[in-house]
């Protein structure tokens, strides 16, 4: 799979084409939309049994390999003693991610990762029943923005590596420094009723991935870094749409409707902080007021 697929499968936000199957009849059926309380249940009791029942090891090429434990493997430690639970919480149902952290990544300043950074990754994704239906083998560049919740928001309990790599005799990268692990998701985070190549649906899903290298953004050229217009730090930027106007304030060059530029209405200092100036002294910013008089 070129990487220009390997990143259309991963992409949710822009996509929203109703999933369909064809019926013995040769006209579509619809798929029924299922509650997502219930199927966070279902979903959950399958990915909790995978995690009693499996365990982890680095293979030859040093990747996460799942295996069950059975047999010559009766005694390995299953995943669910090591995974940690992170809560994502939305209006219809509080989700569990499993998070298995392998290596934290970089301890220097500035490497924290957020849902709205572009980070450099290898990845692979699997269903619960091990099979591949995704991977990158290279490193590739992924906005979080553009990938499913459950990925992006896993990705923020780790710091990305420096980039720090060495060229081998054979041509090939290798890096020193980068953040390992995996997460798995249900369905409500993930594609939920629309399928995709290899994905059926409501599938939960299980990735894994290393992370090389973080780039902050700017999606808006508005001067304020994607990550300050998550307004309520809810790793949401989709909700934070200050005019109303159906544009994310991270995607939206004027974020109150005032007619006046974001950029127009803040200052960037010379070191790269930025100053929110408040002309009316309403303890609202400039930039989120259009009713400031100035």
């Amino acid at each position: 799979m070129n990487f220009k697929s390997v990143f259309g499968a991963l992409v949710l936000v822009l996509f929203f084409a109703a999933a369909c199957n064809n019926d013995d009849d040769n006209g579509p059926t619809s798929i029924p939309l299922r509650d997502q309380a219930e199927q966070y249940v279902v979903d959950n009791d399958s990915i909790v049994e995978f995690l009693q029942t499996h365990f982890y090891e680095l293979d030859a090429e040093g990747e996460i390999v799942f295996d069950t434990i059975a047999g010559d493997n009766a005694g390995r430690t299953p995943l669910f003693t090591q995974v940690e639970t992170k809560v994502i919480e939305t209006d219809e149902v509080d989700f569990n991610l499993y998070i298995l952290t392998v290596r934290q990544g970089s301890e220097s300043e500035g490497n924290d990762i957020r849902v709205t950074d572009s980070t450099l990754v290898t990845y692979r994704g699997r269903l619960l029943d091990n099979t591949q239906f995704d991977r990158a083998i290279n490193p590739i560049w992924f906005d979080l923005t553009g990938v499913i919740r459950g990925f992006s928001t896993s990705f923020s309990e780790f710091t990305a590596g420096n980039g720090i790599s060495e060229t081998n005799d054979d041509g090939t990268v290798t890096f020193a420094d980068f953040a390992q692990g995996a997460v798995f998701i249900p369905s409500g985070l993930g594609y939920f009723e629309r399928a995709q190549p290899g994905i059926p649906f409501y599938s939960p899903l299980s990735f894994t991935f290393k992370i090389f290298k973080l780039e902050e953004t700017d999606h808006d050229n508005d001067g304020i870094p994607s990550y300050m217009e998550d307004l309520d730090n809810n790793e949401n930027p989709f909700d934070d749409d200050t005019d109303g106007d159906t544009g994310p304030n991270y995607l939206d060059a004027d974020d109150d409707g005032d007619g006046t530029l974001t950029r127009d209405e803040i200052v960037v200092n010379e070191d790269g902080t930025i100053t929110f100036t408040d002309t009316d002294g309403d303890g609202t910013p400039d930039y989120l007021d259009n009713r400031n008089d100035n």
